[in-house]
C-alpha cells in the first residue's frame, strides 16, 4: 500500500508528463492523488518543491540501474555492452519516468537541488570506476576522465532516445541496441590485435 507521499509524487509524474511542467498545477495533482490542500502542504512546500524531489528520486532509480549493470566479472566490451543495455531498457520500461528526467524536469533548480544531483553524480561515477579502472590498468580500456566515459557510452543512447521520448521517432530505441554497443566499442575499448580488419566485433 502506498503513503500519501508516494501518491502525490506519483500524481506530480502523471500531471506534469501530461501537461508539463508549467501547464502543471498543484490543485491537479492533488486531485490525480486524490490529496487535501493540508495534505499536499503537509510534504512539499510547493509545486517546485514537489518537482525536485520527483527528480532526484528519480534519479537515483535511474543510476541504481546503471550501477548494477557491471561488476568486477565483465570484461570491456560486456561491461560496456551491459550499460548501453541497461540505459535503454530503463527508458523502455520506465518511459514516463525517463521522459520526466531527460525532457521535463526544470533547468532552474536551486543550487541545494543540484549539489544532491552532483553528489548523485558522483556515487554513479565513483561504482562504474570499480569496474573500469582495472580494466584502464589492464590495457583494455582507453584511458579517458569518468565524464567523457560516459559521454561515449551512454550519451549517444542517451540522445537517441530522446526522439522516442518526444515522440518524434516511434521506433523502439533498443532496436539500435547492436549498432550502439559497437560505436561504444569502438571509442571507448582498446582495439583487440587479435580481430582482423573487418572482422565483426
Amino acid at each position: 500500500m502506498t503513503t500519501a507521499r508516494e501518491d502525490l509524487l506519483a500524481a506530480g509524474l502523471a500531471v506534469f508528463d501530461r501537461d508539463g511542467f508549467e501547464g502543471a498545477t498543484v490543485a491537479a495533482i492533488r486531485t490525480r492523488a486524490r490529496a487535501s490542500n493540508g495534505s499536499f502542504f503537509h510534504f512539499f512546500g510547493s509545486k517546485k518543491e514537489l518537482a525536485s524531489t520527483l527528480f532526484l528520486e528519480i534519479l537515483a532509480r535511474y543510476h541504481a540501474s546503471i550501477i548494477t549493470a557491471v561488476d568486477g566479472s565483465c570484461g570491456a566490451r560486456e561491461g560496456v555492452a551491459r550499460l548501453i543495455r541497461a540505459h535503454l531498457v530503463w527508458v523502455v520500461n520506465s518511459r514516463r519516468e525517463a521522459r520526466y528526467l531527460f525532457e521535463i524536469s526544470r533547468s532552474e533548480w536551486t543550487e541545494e537541488i543540484r549539489g544532491a544531483q552532483r553528489a548523485q553524480n558522483s556515487r554513479l561515477a565513483e561504482a562504474v570506476e570499480q569496474w573500469r579502472a582495472p580494466l584502464v590498468e589492464r590495457g583494455e580500456l582507453l584511458p579517458m576522465t569518468s565524464r567523457v566515459f560516459f559521454s561515449q557510452v551512454i550519451g549517444p543512447a542517451q540522445m537517441f532516445c530522446r526522439g522516442w521520448l518526444s515522440g518524434r521517432d516511434r521506433a523502439d530505441p533498443r532496436d539500435q541496441t547492436d549498432i550502439l554497443i559497437a560505436c561504444a566499442i569502438r571509442a571507448v575499448v582498446v582495439p583487440d590485435v587479435r580481430h582482423e580488419p573487418g572482422e565483426t566485433v
